[in-house]
């Protein structure tokens, strides 16, 4: 199938070019025609219900369709075979066009020639040859194997255009290139910033994942050594998607490290001195919802807060299910913040399962896929 051109994004409506008939004798020759000699693509191939034959070709950029179509002999569509089409195509290239198509046996009608120069007119009617010429370039015609004939012609302002479109587009892809490499030096960046080991601890085991929708995003969880038995775990969400996110989400990354030695003795002072230097390092608008919870390995008591986060999930061993709502609101947000703990204790054969809003949100696998995390 040919590809065809996509609608331009800068407009609000479009008007394209669905087919133009193209009256042949016999199908199946004319396809071969067009594609072995002409190097054009099969567009449309299907049968009707009718049961007639459904075939187009298109040229390789796939700008313009050709329905090739096979009258009845007792149609008047049938008189037109052999006849000019008033099709015209345009080659960056028409003298080595030519002579490629030439030498694959396709009939021209004369050897291509220069047309002559058009200049914009005054309002008086005078040409004025100072001013850019409107058009000028190479022209020929050929025939298909039925003869209908098609013009083939170079302009000089479609060759410029040509030279143009191909820098932009040279350009365009430099920069995707760039921004390509960048993502993945980011990606590689961000997954360091994941916990890359895990504390001992004798009364818990516990892991952790995050799959990002994209290359970069702002969900966050991680581990943290509090000593004297003591483990911190925390699981968050940055508003926002994409390079933005990632970066908010290392931010909130940097307050919770180098404010955790407070976490085990004074979890309140701990998150208040987050949500502070988160909330004067971030723009106005930006914020995260977070838990964090201080579990202590020997008394298996789990102190937390939840900020404006999903409800943790405990899964008790006996079939019971508990949720560690929120105790206070999001992180970052607001300069005037307190923060409520709450604790809960955990028994052997319990599951306590953390998760953001990838998780309640992927409902299905036609649905597009948000960045998870869980611990």
């Amino acid at each position: 199938m040919a590809e065809f051109p996509s609608v331009r994004p800068d407009r609000h409506s479009y008007l394209s070019v669905h087919a133009v008939n193209i009256y042949v004798k016999d199908q199946e020759w004319s396809r071969a025609f067009y594609v072995e000699k002409l190097g054009f693509e099969v567009a449309f191939d299907a049968r009707l219900q009718s049961g007639d034959r459904w075939l187009a070709v298109a040229p390789p950029d796939g700008s313009a369709v050709l329905a090739l179509v096979a009258p009845k002999p007792s149609s008047k569509e049938h008189t037109m075979i052999g006849r000019s089409t008033g099709v015209m195509f345009v080659a960056e290239d028409v003298l080595a066009r030519y002579e490629e198509w030439r030498r694959r046996g396709v009939h021209f009608l004369w050897t291509p020639r220069l047309r002559r120069v058009e200049y914009q007119r005054s309002p008086s009617g005078e040409c004025d040859p100072g001013q850019r010429p409107v058009w000028g370039g190479i022209f020929t015609r050929f025939r298909d194997i039925d003869g209908n004939t098609f013009g083939l012609a170079g302009f000089d302002v479609v060759n410029r255009e040509i030279e143009a479109n191909r820098r932009r587009i040279a350009d365009r892809l430099e920069a995707d290139r760039r921004a390509a490499r960048e993502l993945e030096i980011a990606k590689q960046v961000q997954a360091r910033l994941f916990p890359q080991r895990l504390p001992l601890l004798n009364s818990l085991e516990y892991a952790g994942v995050c799959v990002q929708a994209r290359q970069v995003g702002g969900d966050y969880h991680d581990y943290l050594d509090l000593g004297h038995g003591r483990f911190g775990l925390a699981i968050a969400d940055i508003a926002g998607k994409g390079m933005a996110a990632a970066l908010l989400m290392a931010n909130l990354q940097a307050n919770l490290r180098s404010q955790c030695a407070t976490a085990s003795d004074q979890p309140e002072v701990f998150l208040n001195c987050v949500n502070q230097l988160f909330y004067e390092n971030t723009h106005e608008s930006a914020y995260a919802t977070l838990f964090f919870g201080e579990y202590d390995d020997e008394t298996r008591v789990l102190r937390y807060a939840n900020c404006g986060h999903l409800a943790g999930l405990l899964l008790r061993s006996g079939g019971a299910v508990e949720r560690l709502e929120s105790t206070c609101t999001v992180v970052g947000l607001f300069r005037d913040w307190n923060c409520q703990v709450a604790q809960v204790r955990l028994m052997p054969g319990d599951l306590l399962a953390l998760y953001t809003d990838g998780i309640t949100e992927s409902l299905s696998t036609t649905r597009t896929r948000n960045t998870e995390s869980y611990v």
